[in-house]
């Protein structure tokens, strides 16, 4: 379901771009608000309401609006609403539902730097080294997949800050790599949340109850990403 915001940061001047079916709204609700309990309630970690993608018109005419309203969105239906807005990690079921309230048909984002950081590198690169690295027995944290072709593993955080050192350190910092962290004062779109109008970002390894409380230091998988993104980009 698709809302236009007046503009980033505010809740005035909502308007529905398209009806769905009653029966489908309120299963959609549910969904989210499941979910949004899911990231709080069970793995710890707080949701931010994200904009949406919308498309409208057809053809060579078709375009892509931000449901934030900004004519000018420089990220369409991939930045947080309102960080004000952000549900705390530990937020019941009652809890999301009722903060998810204020904002229907939000995109869930999961806020970096705080319970994680995120490598992210190329979609091909990471099924590649998912089989690497769970083949050597190593700490994974979850794994997911975004419709841009990203994939995003799940670290502890301040790896994003520690990246070039660690790189460095690791012999790979003049490698050129399709390789970066993201952590404080990122965000990332979490499954099955559409992203930018593109498509859902689903779990290539979900989290579980251990892995989503500590994920592994980054210095455990770094240099196995590292080297398969080597090869991919030779």
């Amino acid at each position: 379901m698709g809302f236009t915001i007046g503009a980033i940061g505010g809740l005035n001047g909502i308007r529905e771009f398209r009806e769905l079916r009653p029966g489908s709204r309120r299963r959609s609700r549910a969904s989210e608000c499941t979910a949004v309990a899911e990231y709080t309630g069970l793995w710890g970690w707080p949701v931010v309401p994200g904009a949406r993608a919308l498309r409208t018109g057809g053809g060579r005419s078709a375009r892509v609006e931000c449901s934030c309203g900004a004519r000018a969105c420089p990220a369409p239906g991939a930045h947080p609403l309102d960080a004000s807005l952000e549900i705390p990690a530990g937020a019941t079921l009652d809890e999301a539902s009722e903060a998810w309230g204020a904002v229907p048909g939000a995109a869930v984002l999961l806020p970096t730097g705080r319970a994680f950081d995120v490598i992210e590198v190329a979609e091909g690169a990471g099924h590649q080294a998912l089989v690497r690295l769970e083949r050597m027995g190593l700490p994974l944290g979850p794994v997911a997949v975004a419709p841009t072709g990203r994939a995003w593993f799940f670290v502890a955080p301040g790896a994003a800050a520690e990246l070039p050192e660690l790189l460095y350190r690791m012999g790979w910092d003049d490698a050129g790599l399709d390789l970066r962290g993201l952590g404080e004062g990122d965000h990332i779109t979490a499954p099955p949340s559409d992203m930018a109008g593109l498509g859902q970002v689903r779990w290539l390894r979900p989290p579980t109850l251990e892995a989503a409380g500590r994920p592994p230091q980054a210095r455990l998988l770094l240099g196995t990403l590292a080297y398969v993104c080597n090869r991919q980009s030779g």
